[in-house]
């Protein structure tokens, strides 16, 4: 059971983190506007697929996660 409470610690600290990198990321102003950021806008369209930010926030979160499990 010791392992599953360390989990749901885990996971809950994630949650926590993303609801915070969410409120904050209109601050934050190079997220969301990296050069690898793929953008595209149209007389009627607009496509918006931030490439280059979802590659950082997963190294980030996968270098946080390599840490927590040592």
């Amino acid at each position: 059971m010791t392992g599953l409470g360390k989990a749901l610690i885990v996971f809950g600290l994630l949650i926590t983190a993303v609801g915070v990198l969410l409120t904050f990321a209109g601050r934050i102003p190079w997220l969301g506007r990296l050069p690898g950021d793929i953008y595209i806008k149209r007389d009627n369209f607009t496509f918006y697929f931030p490439l280059a930010t979802s590659i950082i926030l997963s190294v980030v979160i996968s270098l946080i996660l390599w840490l927590l499990r040592k």
